[in-house]
């Protein structure tokens, strides 16, 4: 079936006893064995069945099942956010002695977890250009545990040739992990590029409206121990499992998904060439333009559409405080793939407490305003960023 379809009518992993179209809400921690030999065959993994909310929850199934049937996954786990996400799978791989391989443009807190907090548990960091591979085969060594990335850089807008790193992590008998927030898991299929495990937050795109915090693990299966760690020890013992509120919202997003996305893709295509030749405007960066250097490999890997974050430059820190001051109509706000168009400073928020030189390291600049596009009209957008430079 199409993937459309797939997203909408999906069987539920267990028939609803009352037949509701919508998947059902269990907000409920416990659940009622038919006798003892079957709770202990539940708990210890010799059969499937909820045991505890912590870790299995049947509406939360529901949308790790559908995922699933979406992505071609192996397996999926749902967890509270995105950062849960991306910090039980480096923990699931990862160990004292072992270094994670990566570069300097990834979200801030991706980027404090690996070279902050994970050091402290003894995990190294090899902080490299993905985009150049000699780089990356002289990074990778003994130690190193994975191979990890952005698939499309926050905010840099930065693409690297995922095959080409799946062949280096391949040598080495190594994951390559993506983060795949940028561009829905539905869009491409990353596994054929040579993606083992895929990351994403699912507070983006999936819930829609900006409805509910989650993230989504997708294990491949080709590295087989993967699963165990994740669903048998990380999950049991540190507690990020998704909620099952933010697991029905989500599946009411997912079901509506594709459209929302190709509108939002294409609304910021409509606005990145608009926004070419506005006074005041000193760059514009959106992989979709045909000038991008990275136009042709992010043709190559995601398809024909871009996403929805675009980047402008203005000409000073002070211009950027101004212009997000007077904006009317676009928002104000943190967050990627609302339904609203959202505009944030970046280098002063999400990277505001990162030195100057390790924003200059990171390519994050005091001049750049992210755009999160949205789904209005794209020429009401365009006429407010119109006025609020003075247009």
């Amino acid at each position: 079936m199409n993937k459309q379809t797939i997203a909408i009518d999906t069987p539920f992993v267990r028939p609803d006893v009352y037949g509701s179209l919508s998947v059902p809400l269990y907000t409920n921690v416990s659940f009622e064995f038919a006798d003892a030999a079957q709770m202990a065959d539940v708990f210890t993994g010799r059969k499937k069945g909820p045991d505890y909310a912590r870790v299995e929850n049947p509406t939360v199934n529901n949308l790790e099942h559908r995922v699933q049937r979406l992505s071609g996954a192996a397996h999926v786990s749902a967890f509270n956010s995105g950062m849960a996400a991306i910090s039980n799978t480096l923990l699931a791989v990862s160990a004292q002695g072992k270094n994670i391989v990566t570069s300097r443009h990834l979200f801030g807190n991706t980027l404090s977890l690996i070279t902050t907090t994970l050091r402290n548990f003894g995990v190294g960091a090899k902080l490299c250009d993905l985009t150049d591979l000699d780089e990356v085969e002289s990074a990778v060594d003994d130690d190193s545990c994975c191979i990890y990335l952005e698939i499309v850089t926050n905010p840099q807008l930065e693409v690297a040739d995922l095959q080409a790193l799946s062949a280096i992590a391949r040598k080495r008998n190594i994951p390559l992990i993506a983060d795949s927030t940028v561009i829905p898991f539905t869009e491409t299929s990353l596994h054929e590029l040579g993606v083992d495990i895929e990351v994403f937050s699912s507070t983006k795109y999936l819930s829609g409206g900006g409805t509910s915090l989650g993230g989504l693990v997708l294990d491949y299966g080709t590295f087989p121990d993967f699963n165990q760690r994740i669903k048998g020890d990380l999950l049991f013992n540190i507690g990020a499992y998704m909620n099952p509120y933010s697991a029905y919202q989500q599946t009411l997003g997912l079901e509506t998904l594709n459209v929302r996305y190709q509108r939002q893709a294409s609304n910021a295509l409509h606005i990145a060439r608009g926004l070419r030749g506005i006074k005041g405007i000193e760059r514009v960066t959106y992989i979709g333009l045909e000038d991008n250097p990275f136009y042709e490999l992010a043709r190559r890997q995601f398809g024909p559409t871009s996403g929805a974050m675009v980047t402008i430059d203005l000409a000073s820190k002070e211009a950027c405080f101004k212009f997000i001051n007077s904006l009317n109509l676009v928002h104000r706000a943190t967050n990627l793939f609302d339904n609203r168009t959202l505009a944030i400073h970046p280098a002063s928020t999400i990277f505001g407490n990162f030195t100057e030189q390790q924003l200059a390291d990171m390519d994050v600049h005091d001049t750049t305003i992210r755009l999160s596009v949205g789904l209005e009209d794209p020429e009401d957008i365009l006429a407010d960023i119109r006025q609020a430079l003075g247009q």
